[in-house]
């Protein structure tokens, strides 16, 4: 596996953390939303990843046809599990007996969900310093 391979792989880690963290911001900045133009009220996201090939060039650079692959967003889905149901009759959006749908967000999750992701992100940026840092020192070995 050439330099670069491992440039490309991190750099598509780093794009789906990426996305993966603006979900999560989304899901926290709408954790109180009970109305959205959908109707009802907000539901939570998450996003799928899925493995994908580096592209042709570096696949055919691979050392005894390894294939290296990165990751990226496969979809981005809506969590099926049902409002919660909140005892509030003085809300706008209550219902006749006085509750108010509220989002299916749990901000607890959702952070450790965001220190997950920035880790994830932070492992990329190492991995990329990393391999700058030998690509260097090959360098100067040959000089």
């Amino acid at each position: 596996m050439n330099i670069f391979t491992t440039f490309d792989i991190a750099a598509s880690g780093l794009s789906a953390q990426r996305t993966r963290l603006n979900t999560i911001s989304a899901n926290l900045a709408n954790a109180e939303t009970t109305s959205t133009p959908e109707g009802g009220p907000y539901k939570k996201k998450s996003v799928v990843f899925q493995s994908e090939p580096v592209s042709f060039k570096n696949q055919l650079n691979t050392v005894m046809n390894r294939h290296a692959e990165g990751v990226k967003v496969a979809k981005i889905i809506e969590d099926n599990d049902p409002p919660q149901q909140i005892y509030n009759p003085s809300h706008p959006d209550a219902d006749e007996n006085g509750y108010v749908a509220m989002p299916n967000v749990n901000v607890l999750k959702e952070m450790v969900d965001m220190m997950s992701a920035t880790r994830s992100y932070e492992a990329n940026t190492t991995a990329i310093k990393s391999a700058k840092r030998m690509a260097l020192k090959a360098l100067d070995i040959g000089s």
